[in-house]
């Protein structure tokens, strides 16, 4: 319910007594699977890029993985922040501090194992820990920041323009 409730939004609001009312319990009954807020919000927002990555996944396979698959889920990062503007910006709360060369990405939901991923399936073998992260943080703000332009509405949604705009970028020069 808590999806549903941030999908119909703008802006993350998210109080659990108007949550728990949508679903006929009480707001104590909430503590008994959430010990605060905190934690409700933080698996709100682990489940949005688990969803978000699911996303991903499924536009990257059908666009046969390899770099034509990254394209894609750069593509689908910003059509779905497009979609889901108060989840994006939830999950863009709560998401502590994040290191791409080293963090585990499948802690932080699957959204993070596709930037991953895409990164190996197109940069050289040759390319260092340390450049497959700044190409990944490169991709990550690329598509983010398009994304945050859109949803604060200095730059229209125009899908063929993201396109293009993510094509721009190529990963072997290093």
């Amino acid at each position: 319910m808590g999806m549903e409730r941030l999908e119909s939004q703008e802006q993350p609001d998210l109080g659990l007594r108007a949550l728990a009312r949508d679903l006929g319990v009480s707001a104590t009954a909430l503590y008994r699977h959430f010990p605060n807020k905190d934690a409700l919000l933080d698996a709100l927002a682990l489940e949005g890029l688990t969803r978000l990555g699911a996303h991903q996944a499924a536009a990257a396979a059908q666009a046969g993985g390899g770099r034509d698959g990254f394209a894609e889920v750069g593509v689908t990062y910003v059509k779905w922040a497009v979609e889901n503007p108060a989840l994006l910006r939830l999950i863009y709360n709560r998401v502590g501090q994040v290191d791409l060369a080293t963090d585990d990405p499948s802690a932080m939901g699957e959204a993070f194992y596709q930037l991953r991923a895409g990164i190996a399936a197109t940069m050289p073998d040759e390319m260092s820990r340390d450049q497959r992260a700044a190409a990944a943080l490169h991709a990550w703000s690329l598509v983010h920041g398009l994304a945050m332009l859109i949803l604060d509405g200095q730059v229209a949604y125009d899908p063929a323009m993201v396109r293009k705009v993510v094509l721009m970028t190529d990963f072997s020069a290093g």
